[in-house]
């Protein structure tokens, strides 16, 4: 059998600026589907509310849609029919209720050798908040959540 392809995906409130904050956070790069976008438009197979401008105002912007945004690892195929990645992937999608509980499901983001308390802090200047820091016998990590409060580890 061969392995299966999978993204994750985060339920969130403002797609656009999880995508935004996961992509400068992992290194990552925001997916562009603005040619599907426009040529869906363009044929009248989606309505105009169903998109909006990502990134107004600056070389990035671009047509995206409303309710999703995409991250992917930088060095992972594109499909060009669309302009989703086809590898490491996580898929922000939009829903109306706040996140109430904690995350059943994290990442977990690993750091080179003695950069762990830099990149806490370089997240934190792109809006992720420290929870707490954890030492334990089997090793140590910072717990953090991302602008929207979602939790993650940094090792």
């Amino acid at each position: 059998m061969e392995p299966l392809h999978w993204k994750l995906v985060i339920d969130t409130r403002d797609p656009h600026a999880q995508a935004a904050f996961w992509a400068v956070a992992l290194g990552y790069v925001e997916e562009d589907h603005s040619a599907l976008v426009g040529q869906l438009l363009g044929a009248g197979a989606v309505p105009p509310e169903a998109t909006l401008t990502v990134h107004p105002g600056t070389p990035q912007e671009r047509l995206g849609w409303h309710d999703l945004a995409a991250v992917r690892h930088p060095d992972d195929p594109v499909s060009e029919e669309n302009g989703a990645g086809l590898g490491r992937r996580i898929l922000f999608q939009r829903v109306p209720e706040e996140k109430t509980v904690k995350n059943r499901l994290h990442l977990d983001v690993h750091t080179d050798p003695g950069t762990r308390d830099a990149q806490v802090e370089r997240l934190e200047k792109l809006g992720a908040t420290v929870q707490r820091r954890v030492a334990e016998q089997g090793g140590s990590w910072v717990v953090m959540n991302d602008p929207e409060g979602n939790e993650f580890c940094v090792q």
